[in-house]
C-alpha cells in the first residue's frame, strides 16, 4: 500500500502570543509569550490531480489561524482554576492572589481547559478541518498540527478525519 502526505512549515506560519498555564492542581505560571510556529501535514488518498491537497490554500488557511493569535492574550474559556470576566473594554482574570487586566481586544479566548502546546495544537488541528471542509475539495484521511513554542520545543496533535 502506497501513502501520501504534504507538509507545510512556512516562516510565515508563526504567531506570537502570551499565555500561561495552570498545573499540578494548585500552581501557576508566571504570564510569559512565545514566538510560537505552526507546521500541519494532511495525510490521504490522491486526487485527480495528483495531490493530497493543494498546498497554495493549505498555506493560507493555515496563516490565517495563526494570524487570529498574532499579538495576542491567549485565555482558556474552560479552564475551572481561573476566575474571568469581561467587558466591553477589559478581560480580568483571577487565579488565587494573581489578578490580571487585559485589554478586551487584545484577548482571544479559546474553547480549551488550558493554553498548552497540546491544547493549542489540538484546537488549531480542528480550526484547519474546518477551514478544510470549506473549501468543497476532498478531504485528507488525517490532519496533524504541530505547534512549537521555541526551537526543540513542541507539541503534536493529529485528527483522524472520520466525517470525509
Amino acid at each position: 500500500m502506497t501513502s501520501f502526505e504534504v507538509f507545510v512549515d512556512k516562516d510565515y506560519t508563526v504567531f506570537c502570543a502570551g499565555h500561561f498555564v495552570t498545573y499540578d492542581g494548585d500552581k501557576c505560571e508566571a504570564l510569559h509569550g512565545h514566538n510560537y510556529r505552526a507546521a500541519a501535514r494532511l495525510g490521504g488518498e490522491l486526487n485527480d490531480d495528483g495531490m493530497v491537497f493543494d498546498f497554495v490554500t493549505l498555506k493560507r488557511l493555515l496563516r490565517v489561524i495563526c494570524d487570529r493569535l498574532d499579538h495576542r492574550m491567549l485565555l482558556p474559556r474552560h479552564n475551572a482554576r481561573l476566575s474571568m470576566s469581561e467587558s466591553e473594554e477589559a478581560v480580568t482574570v483571577r487565579y488565587k492572589q494573581k489578578t490580571y487586566l487585559f485589554p478586551r481586544e487584545d484577548v482571544v479566548f479559546l474553547p480549551i481547559s488550558n493554553t498548552t502546546a497540546e491544547l493549542l495544537a489540538a484546537w488549531m488541528a480542528d480550526e484547519l478541518i474546518a477551514a478544510l471542509r470549506s473549501t468543497g475539495q476532498p478531504l485528507p484521511s488525517f490532519v496533524e498540527v504541530e505547534v512549537a513554542e521555541s526551537f526543540g520545543q513542541s507539541a503534536l496533535c493529529r485528527r483522524i478525519v472520520t466525517d470525509r
